[in-house]
Parts: C-alpha cells; sequence; structure tokens
C-alpha cells in the first residue's frame, strides 16, 4: 500500500510543481513515506534523516517531509526529537499535501497534519489522474481495519474500516489500462472486508474483470473471518483471478490466536482452506506468521509448522514478534529472544524446503508468465506466472506487457528460468 500511496503523493506534488528526482543530490523537497509494520520502523526514519542530514550537510537544506503511519504513530514528537524535519503528515491526511507545504513555504513554520480524514482524502485524489504506467499496478480499494489484533498498530495509524466507491475505482483501473497497466492488484489492510454501498469485494473484482485490458486481477491483504462465500465462488467463475491467496494465519496455537485477538480457530481457517480448494484446485497459499508471541511455548510453536506443512505454503513472511507501543500484545511477558530466533531459524528452513520442492515441480512444465520490465543488464526479462512466482527469460523480443506460456528449464530460491515457447510466440494470453 505504502507504494501506492507514494505514486499518489507524487501525483499530488506535481500540482504545485515539483516532481520526481532519480538523484537525491538535486532534491529541494525530500519526502519519506513510512510504513510502521515492521521492527524498529520509528528508530529506521531518525536513522535515515540522519543520512540526508550528511548528505546536504553542505547544500542547502531540503524541504523534509514525513508520512505514513510513523508520521501518524509519532506526530508532533517527531518534531520535538528532530528539528531537522519540516512537516509531519499522516496517511489520512495526503489531500492536505499541498497546502501544508505551501503554508510551511510562506510561513516557515513547522507542521503536523495528523487527523483521520479518508473520506475527503479519497474525494480529492479521485480528481487526480493517476500516472502510474508499471504493467502490474496497485489499487487501494479499502483502508483501515476494526479487528484491532492485539499486536497490530494499523486501526490506531489508519484508522477504521473505510471502502472507496466502485465507480471510482473502476475509473481509476480505467486510467491504469489506458497506462499500459495489465494486471491490477487490489490493496487493502484488510482487503476482503470491502464493502460499499452492500457491494463487496467479489462484485468489484467481476466489475474490473470486464474491463478488456486489465487480465489478471490479485488482491492481498485477507483476513479468514471476511473471506465470505461470494469471494470463494469468485475464485471458481472469474479466470482472471489469480489462484493465488495470500491469507495469513499468524500462528497454529489456538492459545496463541486468542492472545493475538484474531477471533479465528485454527479449524475454522482450516475449513475455510478445504473450502477454497474444493472450488479451484489449483489455488496455492502464502501466509504470515510471527514467531515468539508472548506466551508462545514449543508446543505452540510445533503447531505453526504442523499447518504450514499441511498447508505446504509456496510463500511465507515470518518475524520474531516485535512490540508496537500502545498495543496490548505490548504490555504482555515476551518470549526469550534466543529462544524466538532459534524458532525462526527453524521455521524458514521448513518453510525453505516446502518452497524449493514445490519450485523444482514446476520444472521442465509449462507457465503463463507476464512480462514486466526487461532486467537492467539487458540479458533477458522478468516477469511473475500465475502464483507470482519470478521468471526470467531471454528473448530478441519485446515481451513487456505480453502473456507468454514459458517453459521452466531451472530455479533457485529466489527465480525461475525458463524458455519462450516458440510455437505460440505469437500468442497472447486472452482471459
Amino acid at each position: 500500500m505504502n507504494e501506492y500511496d507514494s505514486n499518489r503523493i507524487l501525483d499530488t506534488v506535481k500540482k504545485i510543481g515539483f516532481g520526481k528526482t532519480q538523484n537525491i543530490n538535486d532534491a529541494s523537497c525530500y519526502l519519506l513515506n513510512t510504513c510502521h509494520i515492521r521492527d524498529r520502523a520509528k528508530e529506521k526514519v531518525y536513522h535515515e534523516i540522519g543520512r540526508v542530514k550528511k548528505i546536504f550537510e553542505l547544500k542547502q537544506k531540503p524541504l523534509v517531509i514525513i508520512a505514513g503511519c510513523v508520521a501518524q504513530a509519532e506526530n508532533e514528537e517527531m518534531l520535538k526529537r528532530e528539528p531537522y524535519i519540516d512537516l509531519v503528515i499522516g496517511p489520512q491526511s495526503y489531500h492536505k499535501l499541498n497546502d501544508k507545504i505551501n503554508e510551511y513555504i510562506n510561513k516557515q513554520k513547522r507542521l503536523e497534519e495528523t487527523e483521520f480524514d479518508a473520506v475527503l482524502k479519497y474525494d480529492y485524489l479521485n480528481k487526480i489522474k493517476n500516472s502510474s504506467s508499471k504493467v502490474s499496478s496497485f489499487l487501494t480499494i479499502q483502508e483501515g481495519c476494526d479487528k484491532f489484533c492485539h499486536f497490530c498498530v494499523v486501526p490506531y495509524t489508519r484508522g477504521p474500516e473505510f471502502s472507496r466507491s466502485i465507480d471510482e475505482l473502476i475509473k481509476e483501473t480505467n486510467q491504469l489500462a489506458n497506462n499500459g497497466t495489465r494486471e491490477i492488484i487490489l490493496l487493502g489492510q484488510n482487503v476482503n472486508a470491502y464493502n460499499f454501498k452492500n457491494k463487496k469485494l467479489s462484485d468489484l473484482i467481476l466489475e474490473i474483470s470486464k474491463i478488456k485490458e486489465i487480465k489478471r486481477i490479485r488482491y492481498t491483504t485477507s483476513h479468514p473471518l471476511d473471506f465470505t462465500e461470494d469471494l470463494i465462488l469468485a475464485h471458481q467463475n472469474i479466470k482472471k483471478l489469480m489462484p493465488l491467496i495470500h491469507l495469513p494465519v499468524q500462528s497454529g496455537s489456538n492459545k496463541i490466536l486468542k492472545n493475538m485477538n484474531r477471533k479465528h480457530t485454527i479449524e475454522m481457517y482450516m475449513e475455510l482452506i478445504r473450502k477454497i480448494k474444493k472450488v479451484n484446485k489449483f489455488i496455492e497459499f502464502s501466509s504470515d506468521f510471527i514467531i515468539g508471541y508472548p506466551g508462545e511455548n514449543d508446543k505452540d510453536f510445533k503447531a505453526s509448522i504442523d499447518v504450514m506443512k499441511n498447508v505446504k505454503y509456496i510463500n511465507t513472511y515470518s518475524f520474531i514478534f516485535s512490540p508496537r507501543p500502545g498495543t496490548p500484545a505490548a504490555r504482555m511477558n515476551f518470549t526469550d529472544k534466543t529462544i524466538a530466533k532459534e524458532r525462526l531459524t527453524l521455521f524458514q528452513k521448513i518453510s525453505k524446503d516446502i518452497k524449493m520442492n514445490y519450485r523444482k515441480s514446476l520444472f521442465n512444465k509449462k507457465c503463463l508468465v507476464m512480462f514486466e520490465n526487461k532486467l537492467k543488464d539487458n540479458s533477458g526479462f522478468f516477469g511473475r506466472d500465475e502464483f507470482l512466482n519470478p521468471v526470467i527469460v531471454k528473448s530478441n523480443s519485446n515481451l513487456i506487457g505480453r502473456i507468454m506460456n514459458v517453459k521452466i528449464i531451472d530455479g533457485n530460491q529466489n527465480t525461475l528460468f525458463g524458455e519462450v515457447d516458440e510455437k505460440i510466440k505469437k500468442e497472447e494470453f486472452a482471459a
């Protein structure tokens, strides 16, 4: 979502004469868009500001703006702690950015703006054309979360759940399609909670699938509690909807899930997996796991490994628990760091083995790859298959924006390597 926000911020500041530079030394304004999900996010912001200070030590100081979730969480404290920062603006206040920049320039007064105002934010952004021209583009459809998982800051930094109008989303998708986008990735902190005037995520996906230029549709990130029957059926009926679902479980232990306030059990989660597989046996899953959550013992950890082995996720994102100030989990008794690190190492080794076995199963098989760009050294083209596996091929033809049938010949932990099927090289996938 931060990438989408950053692109829209750029579209916004273009209105007052700013543009993007590839060389930080040339910048008259430095804007850092932040995320509060990962560990030590706040400290990383101040470290980055220290780096900027050094770059501009002998030059005129740029206008320094901190945006995003860390800005929302820390607000005016950032101005107190770091005098080098000029403007702090939260993720629901981007529609005020230009006004705040002009106010600072005119008054030379440091400012913070962190009100929750998602409606006005999108009323403003909807009037500005999305200039993204990537083959695969992000589209934020929903923000905020009402789940209040005990480890998560999203309800405090992004606010309550808010869904954008289907009409405006279709308009923006058409803009992106006209720019060359062929794949849309629908974003939300709880994306399958999307609900605008009783229109759900499945309804939106169906409408987007009618846009001829859009060949692939994905969405992330889902909550198991909001994975409704209509969305399950969408994976059976809508061909453009890709067969990879990111479905965070966080833990395989019911005790830990309760401590997390996830509001689902592992039995409910596994039943959902079975339902989805029943309508489309080709669907694969990825997931998030928090290792070493407060109260986690060896039995709880083993339960997470068991879930991973049972589902056989083709990708997992696993992290040691790190407390977020102000969340209930931050007040719990933490798992010993040494034990947590040992568990994470073991967990990631098993996950890697599952992933590699899956990747090897693709060797000598064909898959449909959408190509996004050319490698920097011009040695080939980079794309992704239906399951988001990175694929590199060599070709004398320009493959960017095309979906081609590729035979996988080799691969490693990070990338698959293939060759375009010469027999159907001129044929493109038409959903």
